[in-house]
Formats: C-alpha cells, structure tokens, sequence
C-alpha cells in the first residue's frame, strides 16, 4: 500500500495529499541517496571549513597587505554578516528553482570567489570576495539539506543528517589544523586557493550524481517586500552583534540596530500574513517541535561557538602553542563529532529525537563546567576529556535539531527550514561570542586591577589599564619592550590568572544555556513530514 499524509502547504489550513513516500528510489548513479550525500557532503566541506581555517590566516593576510586590525575583523565578518542574512532566502531559491542548481550554483560560487582572494593584492578586494564567498555559501548550504530531505528515505534520513553533521564538524574543527599548516608551509593564499579544486569536485559529482527534486505544490512566486523586511531585520541584527564588542552594550548605537532588527521582524510577521506565497509561512511555527528545534540550535551554537572561541586563545596565548599544536590539541572534540554523529543518526532514529537531544546538551552542559576548572597549567589529558565530551554532546544535537527542522516542515518548504536551521546557527554563534565576550570583558575589567595591585606591581593609569585589559582578555600577556624579567614573569602571571578567571565565568554561563537547552529538547519529536521526502518528483 501507499502511505500518504496530509500538510499544510503555506500555514493557512489548506490540506494537500503529499507525496507518496514508498515510491522505488532513482536507479544508477543519478539520485542515488548516497552518492548524493557523498557529493552534497564535499560542498558542505568546503564552505564549513573556511568557517574557521580563514581565522588562522589573519594575521599573514594583516602582515603582507599591510591591513588595519578592523580591517582584518572584517574578512570575518563580511563573510559572516553576507551568509546569515542570505540563508532563508537562499533556501527559498532553492524551493523555487530546484535544489541541484541552487548547491551547483552556490559550489561554482564559492570556489571562484575564493580563488579571487587568493589572487587579490589588497584588503578591499579580499573582503570584497569574503562577502560573495557569504552569499554563494548561503546558496549551497540550505540546498544541500534539501536534496537529502528529498532523497532518502525517511527511516534513513536521519543517518544522512549524522554523516552530514559529522562533515560540518570535522571541517568546522579541522579548519584550524589545515590552516596553520598551509600558512606555516605555503602561503596565506592556500588557505583560499584549496577550495577550488575542492569546488570543481564537488562541481562534476553534482552534475553526475544530483537529481532534480521538485515538489508538487513548490511556491511559483517570490515574496519580494518579504525578503527585503527579513534580509533588513538581520543585518540590523547581525550588524549589532558584530559592533557590540567595540561600541560597547550601553551604546546608543548597539540599541538603534537592535530596535531596528525587532521592528523589522514585526513587519516581517505582519507582512507575512497578508502575502499569497510568503518567504517564511507562519503556519511553520505552529510545529512545537519544529519552533523547539530552532531555539535549541540558537542555544547549542551559543554555548558550543562562544565557549570555544576563548579555548584557542588559551591553547595558544595561555599555553603558548602554535596553531597546528593547538589545533590537535582539539581533534578529542573533532574525533567525538566524527564518530558521534552517525551513532547519534542510528539512536535518533530508533527512539525518536528527545531522548539523545536532551543527552547531548546535557553532556554538553557538563563539559562547558569541566572547561570552566581549566587551568594555566592543566594537562593535556584533562584538556583531552572535557573536549571530548563536548563534542560527544554537540554530535546528537547537530544531528536530532537539524532533523526535526527539517523534518517538520513541509517537503516543498524544506530550502526555507534549512535556511532556517543554519541560519539558528549562524545566530547563535554570533550571540554567543558577542554575549560570552561581553562576560569576559566584565569579568577582565572588574579582577584585573586587583590582581595588579596584589602582585606588587607598578601602578597603571587608566589609559594603560584599559590598553592592558584589551590584551588579557585574548589571553596575552602586557609585557613592555625592555622589562626585567622578574616583572615579565609576574605581569604574564597575573594575565593569564585573570583571563582563565574571566574564561571560567564565560564557560559556566555557556553551561547554563546548555542547561536550559536541556528542557527545550523535551519538547521535540520525530518529524511528522519526514516520509514525503523520498520520491518526490523529479525533473
């Protein structure tokens, strides 16, 4: 027999039949579930790395184009600011025109943009190319997701997602390992120069491997004054994140884009109810378990983004490693991803997602507080456990939260819910190093002096209190050119004791949002859409 449900096609009420979903899967190479993931896998590779394995090629890039410090912050931050605010409407495009265009055209983007970078001789052109590395990677990302939703089977869909998972955090992990070896032995360009072969594989398994999916009732039309109102409202947002550090919480400014952002997602709500075919269908949201899970993938990138941000300046600044010791002192985290993830897929999909989501995030609640004990001279072995739990914990989450977004959404709107799951994601990142920053600073500011004075040292102004503070807080120690080394010892000292104070603060509040992330789990389930995905028509 054929198994059909019934969903709801843009959150106004009207039923329609979905596809039936044991329908034989697509025969040879061409849309086989597999080889699709195998190709969608190289793209997501690609765009998860350069995540993190640009932020070791920083300060080369600072060096050889003779670029200012916020210069340099905006080869991050273009690219990130570009890739949050394009996410949902470049799942949309996705939903519209077909998946397999959308990733192909998102992988021949990416890859060309950073190529232009490596070719670039200034830092104009190099954030230039960072924004439309943001743009093309907000294309392929949702369109990846959308194409294993449509693909596989819903009793295997979430192994898919695992194995997916697995990719995003080995490369999101690795990232570093890569680049301090690239820019250690090549040059700062390699680090750019490796996605295009990367690119151009991933190129020729799409057009080979990828099968058109295309629901049978996918929005015809775009919602464009919808676009407009969400685009405006996260860059108002993500704007706000980005400058909060330097213009400070207190700051008019800071509160102008952040009212801005809110006005601008209640017109977005309003505007949305009145469109025939919306961006985003409100109607989505009635899901409880879809909703749950996009909060929890806010939460989870908080804690997981925010506290590993402080671990690589204390790997490097406190214990004084390189980039490629430091990165390998973080494969434990790597390698629980790695295997973690597909187990996560194979529980996940015997007994339904609440179960191993709330495990995960209270494993990694439980490692935030181990790393919140980290000292200046705890050991390898320690470090290796709690990095390990963390990314046991993450594994279950990156997994159970991206399935049931996905899988509660409807098929011809699952470019949107993808959108929607890394968009939580990129959020979420951005709140926690901006929030768990702003505990460092807090926390830096208010020992510091103390700490100064308890040492015998000599007395700072405040001028020079404050230039001090903004090097603790990345864990560098304010040693002057020419200073005894007895003073050195006790300045390094001090520095390091007050930046592992202001780490541990910011680790136990990352551990409270994985706390609270606990509870936010029990209220998902399994998706109610996911067996309309395999056999969906195809063109």
């Amino acid at each position: 027999m054929t198994s059909q449900t019934t969903i709801d096609a843009a959150g106004s009420g009207d039923r329609v039949p979905a596809v039936p979903s044991d329908r034989p899967p697509a025969s040879g190479l061409r849309g086989h579930p597999w080889f699709t993931l195998i190709t969608v896998a190289v793209g997501v590779m690609m765009v998860a790395l350069d995540g993190t394995i640009v932020a070791i090629a920083n300060p080369a890039i600072q060096k050889d184009l003779g670029a200012t410090f916020a210069q340099v912050q905006w080869i991050t931050n273009g690219y990130f600011l570009a890739l949050a605010v394009s996410l949902i409407t470049a799942g949309k495009l996705g939903d519209r025109f077909g998946h397999r265009q959308t990733f192909l055209i998102g992988v021949v983007g990416f890859a060309s943009a950073s190529g232009a970078i490596g070719l670039s001789d200034s830092i104009g052109l190099v954030v230039t190319f960072r924004v439309f590395q943001g743009l093309f990677g907000a294309l392929l990302m949702p369109a990846a997701l959308g194409l294993l939703r449509a693909t596989f089977p819903a009793e295997k869909l979430n192994m898919a997602i695992g194995i997916w998972g697995m990719v995003i955090g080995a490369s999101t992990a690795g990232g570093p390992i890569l680049g301090g070896v690239l820019v250690q032995h090549v040059s700062w360009q390699s680090v750019f120069f490796i996605n295009v072969p990367v690119g151009a594989l991933a190129l020729a398994l799409g057009l080979v491997m990828l099968l058109d999916h295309r629901a049978q009732n996918a929005p015809r039309s775009f919602d464009l004054l919808g676009i407009a109102l969400l685009s405006g409202a996260m860059f108002c947002l993500v704007w706000a994140l980005i400058k909060a550090p330097s213009w400070g919480w207190g700051d008019g400014r800071t509160w102008a884009f952040i009212a801005a952002s809110v006005l601008g997602f209640a017109l977005f709500s309003v505007w949305e109810t009145k469109v025939k075919e919306p961006l985003i269908p409100l109607g989505l949201f009635r899901s409880v378990p879809l909703s749950a899970g996009v909060v929890l993938m806010v939460l989870m990138a908080i804690a997981f983004m925010g506290g590993l941000f402080f671990v690589t300046f204390y790997l490097q600044n406190v214990h004084g490693m390189d980039p490629v010791d430091a990165g390998l002192h973080l494969l434990p985290l790597t390698g629980m991803m790695i295997v973690g993830s597909p187990l996560a897929g194979a529980a996940i999909t015997k007994l339904g997602p609440r179960i191993p989501l709330a495990g995960g995030m209270a494993a990694t609640a439980i490692a935030m507080y181990g790393m919140s004990t980290l000292k200046a001279d705890t050991g390898s072995a320690l470090m290796s456990l709690w990095f390990g739990l963390l990314g046991l914990g993450l594994a279950p989450v990156m997994v159970g939260a991206t399935e049931v977004i996905v899988g509660n959404a409807p098929m011809e709107l699952s470019g949107v819910a993808g959108g929607l799951q890394q968009a939580a994601m990129q959020i979420g990142g951005s709140l926690g190093t901006a929030v768990l920053g702003a505990v460092m600073a807090s926390k830096v500011d208010s020992d510091l002096p103390g700490n100064w004075a308890d040492a015998g040292l000599p007395r700072l102004t405040s001028a020079q209190l404050a230039q001090a503070a903004e090097a603790v807080q990345v864990g560098v120690a304010p040693v002057a050119k020419g200073t005894p080394e007895a003073i050195a010892a006790k300045i390094t000292g001090v520095a390091h004791d007050t930046f592992i104070s202001g780490m541990s603060l910011a680790s136990l509040v990352a551990a409270g949002v994985a706390a609270v992330a606990i509870l936010v789990a029990l209220l998902t389930k399994r998706g109610e859409n996911a067996e309309s995905g395999a056999g969906v028509g195809h063109v």
